[in-house]
Formats: C-alpha cells, sequence, structure tokens
C-alpha cells in the first residue's frame, strides 16, 4: 500500500467496511431467498447456492484485508444483516422472477460502485484493487445470470429492482459516510476529461 495521506487512507478503510458489510447482506440475501425457494423454486437453489458461496468467499476476504488498513466492521450491520435477510425473504415470496429481480438490482449497484472504487484505488492500495477486481469478476456473473433468468419483466418487476437500487445506494452512502459520493464524482470527472 502506497503512502496515503490522511483522507485517502480513511475512504479505504471505509471501502473495506462498505464491502465487508455488503457482502454479509449478500449473504442474508440468498441465504433467505434459499430459504423459500428450497419449499417452493427448487430450480433456484443450485444457482443461489453457488452465489452464496461467492458472496461468503468475498466477505472472508473484506474481513481480512481490514486490519492492515485499519478498518473495522461496519456500525450499521444489523441494517445490512436484518435488511438483506427480510430483502432476501420477500423477494423470493414473489417466485424466481422476484428472486432474480433483486440479484439484478443489487449486483448492478454493487457492480458500478466496485468500479468506482477501483478507479480511487487504482493508485492506492494495489493489492485492494486487485481483491476487488477478481470478486468483480464474479459480482458481475451473479448480474449477467439474474439478467437471463428474467423474463420480459414488467413494470411491477422495474420498480422492485429500482426500489432494491435505491435502497443499496443509500445504505453504501450511509457505509461510507458519503465517501462513495466522492468517489462517483471523481470517476465522472476522470469519464469526462
Amino acid at each position: 500500500m502506497a503512502d496515503l495521506s490522511r483522507q485517502d487512507a480513511l475512504t479505504v478503510a471505509r471501502i473495506v467496511r462498505v464491502n465487508h458489510a455488503g457482502e454479509f447482506g449478500a449473504i442474508r440475501i440468498y441465504s433467505a431467498q434459499i430459504l423459500v425457494a428450497k419449499r417452493f423454486w427448487p430450480d433456484c437453489v443450485p444457482s443461489l447456492l453457488e452465489m452464496l458461496g461467492h458472496e461468503r468467499n468475498h466477505c472472508a476476504m473484506f474481513r481480512a484485508a481490514m486490519p492492515t488498513r485499519r478498518s473495522r466492521p461496519c456500525r450499521i450491520m444489523q441494517f445490512w444483516s436484518w435488511g438483506g435477510w427480510l430483502l432476501g425473504f420477500l423477494t423470493a415470496l414473489l417466485g424466481p422472477q422476484g428472486i432474480w429481480a433483486c440479484t439484478a438490482a443489487v449486483e448492478g449497484a454493487v457492480h458500478r460502485h466496485l468500479d468506482e472504487q477501483l478507479f480511487f484505488l487504482a493508485n492506492r492500495d494495489r493489492e485492494l484493487h486487485g481483491v476487488i477486481l477478481d470478486i468483480r469478476e464474479e459480482e458481475l456473473a451473479h448480474l449477467n445470470h439474474a439478467e437471463e433468468q428474467l423474463k420480459s419483466p414488467g413494470p411491477g418487476l422495474n420498480l422492485l429492482r429500482s426500489l432494491i437500487s435505491i435502497a443499496t445506494d443509500v445504505l453504501i452512502w450511509l457505509s461510507t459516510w458519503g465517501d462513495s459520493s466522492r468517489m462517483t464524482r471523481a470517476l465522472k470527472v476522470a469519464k469526462q476529461g
């Protein structure tokens, strides 16, 4: 890790914290969806189990990255935990289309934030950059799989996806104390320049 300014070191610590919390939230979403899907939508279970395995691995990787970056678990982990479980449970009750709409919304928001983080980390923390780059590939595979499963989503599913995406962005913003907004602006400036 390069010598970082105090602000950049704080942002890196927040990135690790929010990613750990997000992966934990994803574990809770998939766990609740699997609980319902085993009973009502068994065809969804193998894909959900595979994605759950990826999220558990990602969560462990971010947890391991915390100590050297002076990071710690998020203060609002209960929101990620209970919110994730409730979201997974309710969307699974809507059926396979609800499950895949949820996955597409969450993974779409996550993918966007990971791109912003990669831009920020490129010259600041090469090790964490590499970890996130590897994880992004699996998250993108989750997004692509969910998109393939969605069969002509109507206004209801599109509204659900929008609401889930907004809720994900709000939790990310709260978990980074607004640093996610700063990274978004920096990425936009870089793309325009």
